[in-house]
């Protein structure tokens, strides 16, 4: 008996660092499906312009748009609702991203200058801006002509 417990003793041990290390590289492969993956399963790319993917979700009201470049890296992701837009704290252009509220004075416009529209439905488009630096900047303007429209009738991505 005194045996079996010295041999089962260094079976535990390996057992247990075999897990340790293996714990980092599951976690890697574990599918990400949502708000703040590369590649979400859950929500469809809308992307109107090659080079950029566009996914949005509605929850509870909520709408949820994220913008990834060509690679599946996250540039930024913001919410809105009733015409009020929220800034999330992800991807790599984050501090880039400028919503309606970060400039109220400014007259949103469809010049071909501001950038390529990389995602737009009824009430929001987002405008992508390469710079020269590497960096990406997104312009989120509301496309909403009818404020009671658009705050009563959350609409889809599509």
């Amino acid at each position: 008996m005194f045996q079996k417990a010295f041999a089962i003793r260094p079976a535990l041990i390996v057992g247990l660092m075999a897990a340790t290390l293996a714990s980092p590289a599951l976690a890697q492969q574990q599918p990400s499906s949502g708000l703040g993956s590369a590649w979400p399963t859950d929500a469809p790319d809308v992307s109107r312009t090659p080079g950029y993917h566009a996914y949005a979700w509605v929850k509870a009201g909520v709408k949820y748009v994220q913008i990834n470049d060509y690679s599946g890296n996250v540039l930024a992701a913001f919410a809105t609702a009733d015409g009020t837009f929220l800034p999330l704290p992800m991807g790599r252009d984050a501090a880039n991203l400028q919503i309606p509220q970060d400039s109220p004075t400014a007259t949103p416009t469809d010049d071909s200058s501001s950038g390529v529209a990389v995602y737009q439905d009824d009430s929001v488009k987002v405008m992508a801006t390469p710079q020269p630096n590497g960096v990406v900047s997104l312009l989120v303007v509301s496309t909403c002509t009818n404020p009671v429209e658009c705050s009563t009738h959350i609409t889809s991505a599509h």
